[in-house]
């Protein structure tokens, strides 16, 4: 069987391969695609291997993202391709995906320090291929929320922590959640990420990946951004994705001023909520870090009863020197945000 690498797929050809397969999910979607597209410091590339029927059996989806501009821009120019790679869950599609990584290696990925593969789920079938072409294997877990389930199921799945923390803002009474609804509000709410990411010395992406994604997929259905209010003033803000029956977090931040409203817990639980009531059946939390380190985030994540699971990432460093000189220069990078 010949394989032949292509750049650019027909929209519908790539929409089905991608809603079509299992394992498929929204970071591999043309409409993710675009999102980056639009989105200052991310520049999306397309790799499919292809069969001798123009069918596809493997996707790449890299997005070069770049932290900085000017001349430190080559210091933290990396790739990442956020829903792992996809293939075929034939020999044939492993076989493709092994082409495709060889390719890639050789005429793609030098342009960046390294390429990260996020898997979001199980890679058993070709890990091996993907360590052989130079793509070491990081443990890195996350938690799934089951909501096939009756509202009520999935709050007593809830740990007593985070009950007990959600009942207290729903009596309190003070904080209203609501969805944004016009692009002209992303400012005030990124303005609450902004808060959030400073506060932890962690670089946020540029306001327009926001702006894209309202544009791109709030007309679709293919994404919700929500705010809390108390009175007033807007102090909370999350953003998720959504497609084939699942929620995915994506950003989430608050202002810590006013932490006592539980901002953080209530809006969580208004996404499992909603999600259990209108079709979905995860709540994919994004991820929550490698199990041997110290992660906040984690502890969070872990009250609202969802299954950890760990399908790790894949790491190949394309420049070992500038690699090492990037993480210096990221230490001291957050020293300054």
């Amino acid at each position: 069987m010949d394989i032949t690498v292509v750049h650019a797929l027909h929209e519908e050809q790539w929409r089905r391969f991608v809603d079509e397969h299992p394992q498929g999910n929204i970071f591999h979607t043309p409409e993710m695609s675009r999102v980056f597209q639009q989105a200052k410091g991310h520049r999306p590339d397309l790799w499919a291997a292809l069969d001798n029927n123009n069918r596809p059996l493997a996707l790449l989806l890299p997005v070069r993202v770049t932290v900085m501009d000017g001349l430190l821009a080559p210091l933290t120019r990396r790739s990442v391709v956020y829903g792992g790679p996809l293939c075929e869950t034939t020999s044939e599609g492993v076989a493709a995906l092994r082409h495709l990584l060889a390719t890639y290696n050789r005429e793609g990925g030098r342009g960046s320090l390294f390429t990260e593969l996020r898997n979001q789920s199980d890679t058993e079938l070709f890990q091996p291929v993907l360590q052989q072409l130079g793509y070491r294997y990081e443990t890195y877990e996350n938690f799934l929320v089951n909501l096939n389930l009756p509202v009520e199921q999935v709050w007593h799945s809830v740990k007593k922590s985070a009950r007990k923390n959600i009942r207290r803002a729903l009596n309190k009474g003070q904080l209203t959640i609501e969805e944004v609804q016009e692009r002209g509000q992303i400012a005030t709410w990124y303005s609450l990420l902004q808060r959030t990411y400073h506060k932890a010395h962690v670089p946020l992406a540029d306001i327009s990946l926001f702006c894209s994604a309202f544009d791109t997929l709030y007309p679709r259905r293919m994404i919700q951004f929500l705010w809390g209010r108390v009175d007033n003033t807007y102090v909370a803000a999350s953003v998720a994705l959504l497609y084939k029956g699942v929620i995915y977090g994506w950003y989430r931040g608050f202002d810590r001023r006013y932490a006592s409203y539980l901002p953080n817990d209530l809006m969580v639980w208004h996404l499992l909520e909603w999600g259990a009531g209108n079709g979905y059946h995860h709540f994919d939390f994004g991820g929550a870090g490698r199990p041997d380190e110290k992660y906040g985030p984690r502890e969070f994540k872990a009250k609202f009863g969802g299954e950890l699971v760990e399908f790790g990432r894949n790491i190949c460093v394309h420049s070992k020197l500038r690699f090492r000189m990037s993480q210096l220069g990221y230490r001291l990078y957050r020293q300054f945000l």
